[in-house]
């Protein structure tokens, strides 16, 4: 027996009420480009909208013009989806209740993951969405999930209850010294004021 292997997230698709309610939060909210439009091939009443949250990577929308916008948190029933994290840069973090605020916009304000800093917030038809901002940017040749694993190990390997910053520090040190050489023979830290 052998695994499938994945080798990242093609796209994610969500039923959507009508064309314009999500051109106008995809775009209009979250600055995703509308890059593509067609029928979806499997329902001639929808059409399927296609947006690029930024990595290149897709979000697409089925649309109806018969389905409104409902308010109304989507189902957090047994697989179903809890909420779409979506990256933003420090910059963006630090404006975003503002910005959501022009809008009207209710949201929970930032909150602390020890690892990230989130502001959730629901789309027109009460899904969740997350803004995240990682608290660190790996090291050159790492990936954020590299990071992630050493951190957690550094973590449990202390016992300590959640990640924290020190975490991600200490992780990142030791992710550039197993894969960055050096000329010294002794890499440990030094005082030398």
């Amino acid at each position: 027996m052998r695994k499938l292997q994945t080798q990242g997230i093609h796209h994610i698709t969500l039923t959507g009420a009508d064309r314009q309610t999500s051109i106008d939060f995809w775009e209009g909210v979250l600055g995703m480009p509308f890059i593509f439009d067609q029928p979806n091939l499997d329902d001639p009443d929808e059409t399927h909208l296609y947006f690029d949250p930024g990595d290149g990577r897709l979000i697409t929308i089925f649309c109806n013009e018969n389905r409104k916008p409902s308010y109304r948190r989507t189902p957090m029933d047994t697989g179903c989806v809890h909420h779409l994290a979506l990256a933003v840069s420090k910059a963006t973090f630090s404006q975003a209740v503002e910005r959501l605020d022009e809008r009207g916009i209710k949201h929970s304000g930032p909150t602390d993951r020890g690892f990230m800093d989130s502001i959730y917030f629901t789309d027109p038809l009460g899904f969740l969405i997350e803004l995240a901002c990682y608290r660190f940017e790996p090291p050159t040749g790492c990936t954020h999930a590299d990071v992630m694993i050493t951190a957690h190990r550094i973590r449990v390997e202390r016992g300590d209850y959640n990640i924290a910053e020190i975490h991600l520090a200490d992780a990142i040190e030791k992710l550039v010294k197993d894969r960055q050489q050096s000329l010294s023979s002794d890499r440990s830290p030094k005082a030398p004021y």
